[in-house]
């Protein structure tokens, strides 16, 4: 009987040492689980950290693009001005070279009428004084606008042309509106 009684006694011994054994790796398996859970805890809030950074760099992201649209915009139109500006040097550039031109042709001119003029005045009042008569006024005794005097600096400096020409009156009043691209004289020579 007493074998008996020990074996029983060996075999809850090793029954409590096989629950102790269970219990022990239940233990540590509940450990690792909380250990696991935290540190998943740790990474679950750290991840959402980086969705929350991720969302506002894509918001600063698109108000980056939108701005730079709105620079690129921006740029376009001052291209698009210089353009403009660009052209009207252009066309005022032909506009002075042809003034020029025309300027040239009205010296030219003048000058030939005047020299036309000078002799045929002369020979008229030499007739006038075997006559008896008075000298017919010179041109400038007239009309002031028919004198002869010196032409402006403007002129000589476009055109190094004659220093001396018929002054004749503005093409343009200073009342006249401009056009649109800021010619009067296009204007004025579309009208006549």
């Amino acid at each position: 009987m007493c074998v008996l009684y020990i074996f029983r006694d060996v075999k809850l011994k090793v029954k409590s040492m096989a629950d102790e054994q269970e219990i022990m790796c239940k233990l540590e398996s509940i450990k690792e689980i909380r250990n696991k859970t935290l540190q998943m805890e740790k990474i679950k809030t750290r991840l959402k950290a980086e969705f929350e950074a991720l969302e506002s760099e894509e918001r600063h992201l698109k108000e980056y693009k939108q701005e730079m649209d709105l620079l690129l915009q921006e740029k376009m139109a001052h291209v698009e001005e210089l353009r403009l500006i660009h052209a009207d040097i252009n066309v005022m550039e032909n506009t002075i070279k042809q003034s020029e031109n025309d300027l040239n042709k009205l010296l030219e001119s003048t000058r030939r009428l005047h020299d036309e003029y000078k002799p045929l005045k002369e020979h008229v009042d030499a007739l006038r004084m075997t006559l008896g008569l008075q000298r017919l006024p010179d041109l400038c005794e007239e009309e002031e606008k028919l004198s002869l005097e010196p032409a402006c600096h403007v002129i000589s400096k476009f055109t190094g042309m004659h220093l001396y020409a018929l002054c004749a009156k503005p093409r343009v009043g200073p009342g006249t509106p401009k056009s649109q691209n800021g010619s009067r004289m296009n204007e004025e020579r579309k009208n006549t």
